[in-house]
């Protein structure tokens, strides 16, 4: 039980006590503001409901009975002073603001361990190598499963065939990686579509990057420093801080031509720049709504300051990530979606 200070200038005698239901109710997240009441005990010769003291009467504060003891009349109930519900006003905002990044902070829980089984990495395997399989990549399940998307600059360009190398999917730390197929690329949006053996993977969902706004909350899970700490998949957050052309005009108007501008023109498209931490071993690597793991883009490079060492040491904590409208074209060209 919580005394308040006395009710009014002008009423200085009378002292208030809020019960534990009171307060109950002024926390209740549904019925915040709905109790009004608080229990008061006054000393008035003439006291029934509705029948104010009489003239000349006089007025002393008791202590609120205890809860063994029979509760106070209902005229002795009085409306809280705004104080009460200026108090109410203040816990009701607390819970509006925190509940949100609660829900928030739960749903990522569940999106990441959804996702996960989705999240693979790539290189390249030789059984009889030591270490058999190095990391080149992340890549993540599109389509029915047995497809993988990742950037085009993680798959090699060529394999050793007299070593009996092959492109491969690490999918498990305990597990023999999948061989894989490169089917298609997209250069110019940086894209690759492979095809893996074994077992469909769950698959992510691919949704309309059109429909993505600056200052939208996003994450995305991968390999950031490859394998050095075993096949564990590690989830960033951050936020789409601009949505911006991938290719940049020169610095100075000298270096600019009639070849250059066509390049441009033509090469030129929008791409989502993002505040989160993204590092070398993060290409390929899914980018999605935190609540629903809907992915709207994919990790395509990471901002470096000085040498690309400088990539892991000192972060410059902006990426890059190429929209998920180009996936879906590849993924229809090669007849996976319709």
């Amino acid at each position: 039980m919580v005394r308040l200070a006395p009710q009014a200038a002008n009423d200085p005698g009378k002292a208030s006590w809020i019960t534990a239901e009171t307060m109950h109710g002024l926390m209740a997240g549904s019925g915040c503001g709905t109790h009004r009441h608080f229990a008061c005990s006054v000393d008035a010769p003439a006291c029934s409901a509705g029948a104010p003291a009489k003239a000349g009467s006089k007025s002393t504060v008791k202590p609120l009975k205890s809860p063994a003891m029979s509760p106070a009349p209902p005229c002795q109930r009085r409306r809280a002073p705004a104080r009460i519900a200026l108090a109410a006003a203040l816990l009701c905002g607390a819970w509006l603001i925190l509940a949100p990044a609660h829900v928030a902070h739960a749903d990522l829980i569940a999106t990441v361990e959804r996702i996960k089984p989705s999240i693979v990495g790539i290189g390249t395997y030789i059984r009889t190598r030591n270490p058999a399989a190095i990391f080149t990549g992340t890549g993540f399940a599109v389509a029915d499963g047995r497809h993988v998307v990742t950037n085009a600059h993680v798959v090699p360009k060529t394999l050793d065939a007299e070593k009996k190398e092959t492109l491969a999917v690490l999918i498990a730390q305990d597990k023999e990686p999948f061989e894989a197929q490169l089917v298609a690329t997209d250069p110019a949006h940086d894209l690759a579509l492979l095809k893996i053996s074994g077992d469909p993977l769950p698959a992510m969902q691919l949704g309309d990057s059109n429909t993505v706004r600056e200052g939208q909350p996003v994450a995305f899970t991968g390999f950031p420093i490859g394998m050095v700490f075993g096949f564990r998949p590690a989830t960033h957050r951050g936020t789409v801080a601009a949505i911006t052309p991938i290719a940049m005009p020169s610095m100075t108007a000298r270096q600019l031509n009639p070849r250059v501008i066509s390049r441009l023109r033509d090469s030129a498209y929008l791409v989502f720049q993002l505040d989160g931490t993204a590092y070398p071993g993060n290409s390929g690597s899914p980018v999605y709504d935190p609540e629903t793991g809907t992915v709207y883009a994919i990790i395509n490079s990471t901002l470096v300051r000085g040498t690309r060492e400088a990539a892991i040491s000192n972060p410059s904590g902006i990426s890059y990530a190429i929209p998920a409208s180009y996936i879906v074209d590849l993924l229809r060209e090669n007849q996976l979606l319709r």
